[in-house]
């Protein structure tokens, strides 16, 4: 038997022994805890343990209606909120972003931008083959490019004044103000997009919408786990009661500590973007300064299939690099 069969037999047996010490601990502590309920059990003897059984119980059929009524709740926003992530349509995305224009007329500005990238890159002299690519990233790329920086700035407004919003509530509702008024309030004073949101709100129930409906037409436009918390609150207060001024009290001060989780993060992944910044735009950067200082050098990338070659494969693989670096110093929480 040589060497090299002798170490993998090795490694073999060392990963057998290591992964049968991790089910033996596994199953080790599984029995320890059942052993330990066991014995408490016995201890409790069968009075106590009636006893508590008994009070178990009746706490279980004083929650059971108001457990099952707030399961069920969830399960319907649940719901609704999963319909309406799957029929997204560019409308949505509009509104979304704030942009009181019509899907036709996003369409025929997605066709000016094609055309309009399309000559510009033409002019410049490249081939067919980059005159389509560019028509085409000008004309579906771009567009929705932009909508998708509005819609994440209108979002980040909305979230900076969510929990501002939340506490005029909470001391309308101390003060004895019906809740209808303290949204009206809010509707008035709030800043942008707050205010925006919540006078649709508050203009759909004087319509006859009812309060839950009209959230969820604002989770539509703000789909935001501060709305959807905000959402769950009212819905199962409204269903099974409760003090809504505290309830919302609390999320407000969830909210605050998102925000502040929020902040901590882009704080301590700074360096890091900043880092991905630089080596992002070093390779088009260098090649600019080479372009300028000796274009007749750069030529050969513009003017032959090998040159064009590198240029579509050397931007590919720059595009995954940012994008694996985007990902590496993004935090979803």
């Amino acid at each position: 038997m040589d060497q090299t069969t002798l170490i993998i037999a090795g490694v073999a047996v060392l990963a057998a022994i290591c992964i049968a010490a991790v089910g033996f601990a596994i199953v080790g502590s599984g029995q320890e805890v059942k052993a330990n309920k066991r014995i408490a059990r016995v201890a409790r003897g069968p009075v106590g343990g009636a006893v508590e059984k008994k009070r178990d119980d009746e706490g279980k059929d004083n929650a059971g209606p108001r457990r099952r009524q707030v399961q069920e709740t969830l399960k319907e926003i649940e719901a609704r909120q999963k319909a309406e992530k799957e029929r997204l349509t560019i409308r949505l995305r509009l509104e979304r972003a704030g942009l009181g224009i019509t899907p036709r007329t996003f369409y025929i500005a997605s066709g000016f931008m094609s055309v309009l990238t399309a000559v510009a890159i033409l002019l410049f002299g490249l081939p067919v083959a980059a005159v389509v690519l560019g028509g085409f990233v000008g004309g579906f790329g771009l567009p929705r490019w932009v909508v998708n920086f509005l819609t994440k700035r209108r979002q980040a407004a909305f979230t900076e004044e969510f929990a501002n919003s939340l506490d005029v509530i909470v001391r309308g509702v101390k003060a004895g103000l019906p809740i209808n008024d303290c949204l009206q309030m809010i509707a008035k004073e709030a800043p942008e997009p707050v205010r925006g949101e919540f006078a649709d709100l508050v203009e759909g129930q004087a319509v006859g919408v009812t309060i839950e409906q009209g959230l969820q037409r604002v989770y539509e436009r703000m789909p935001l786990p501060e709305v959807s918390f905000f959402m769950i609150v009212l819905a199962i207060q409204q269903k099974t009661g409760g003090n809504l001024s505290e309830a919302l009290g609390n999320l407000a001060k969830v909210l605050r500590e998102r925000k502040k989780m929020r902040a901590k993060i882009q704080a301590m992944s700074q360096e890091a973007k900043a880092s991905a910044g630089i080596i992002g735009s070093l390779p088009p950067g260098v090649m600019l300064l080479i372009y300028v200082t000796t274009p007749e050098y750069m030529n050969l990338l513009f003017v032959t299939t090998a040159g064009n070659m590198i240029i579509a494969g050397g931007v590919m693989w720059m595009g995954l690099g940012i994008l694996v670096m985007k990902k590496m110093i993004n935090f979803n929480f």
